[in-house]
């Protein structure tokens, strides 16, 4: 009997179910730019890629030195719809790994169950997950704060020592570790590989890769 037994695979979703990042960091810059604070695109990825909104709204608060009303990003939700309505495909190969896995699954994302929900439908993902998905609005904190993927774990009756977690963003494995679970750093978009890379990490480029990685980790 294996001694690293992996019984549920929690995946982000941004960047790691759905090509999102890219249209994200666009629409971002766009927001910024009409609130009057200026990000550049790089600042954005190292800054705010897989954060949750407290962080990336104390950051812009920061910079134009005034507060921001409290659900002030409402405003700007049509922007994300229509470019993912317009874009928004699935991640390279995740569609063939999550047909060949066998261990359970689930998602838990920095975003709102509304918006994971639209993002899995867009892309035809929706039917591997059914309701196993977690949103930070169901916890105090969200990433980098472990909170997200122990409820996920405790929800889904599975200790956080038998839980695999797939990120691409460095407050995503930074939780996971927080969370004692081992991560999978995926850098085959926007997050370089040294921003994935720590204690209890194994990093990777290729999606398709992912199911020998697991059963590797589990041996």
């Amino acid at each position: 009997m294996t001694l690293n037994p992996i019984d549920l695979v929690i995946f982000d979703c941004d960047g790691v179910l759905v090509d999102s990042e890219k249209l994200c960091v666009k629409v971002d810059a766009l927001i910024m730019a009409d609130l009057g604070c200026s990000f550049t695109e790089a600042e954005i990825i190292e800054r705010f890629v897989g954060s949750s909104v407290e962080v990336y709204t104390a950051a812009i608060e920061e910079r134009l030195g005034r507060s921001l009303e409290k659900g002030w990003q409402k405003q700007y939700e049509h922007l994300y719809d229509a470019a993912f309505e317009a874009e928004l495909a699935a991640v390279d190969g995740i569609g063939e790994v999550l047909d060949g896995l066998t261990t359970g699954t689930c998602v838990a994302s920095n975003s709102s169950h509304t918006g994971i929900r639209r993002s899995l439908e867009i892309t035809g993902l929706r039917h591997h997950f059914a309701d196993r998905i977690f949103s930070a609005n169901d916890v105090s904190r969200g990433k980098p704060a472990p909170d997200l993927f122990e409820h996920a774990a405790r929800s889904m009756g599975v200790r956080p020592e038998r839980c695999a977690v797939i990120e691409d963003s460095a407050y995503g494995v930074q939780a996971a570790r927080s969370a004692g679970m081992r991560a999978f750093g995926y850098c085959g978009g926007l997050t370089q590989a040294a921003r994935l890379e720590g204690p209890g990490t194994v990093v990777f480029n290729d999606m398709r890769d992912l199911p020998e990685l697991l059963a590797a980790a589990a041996r």
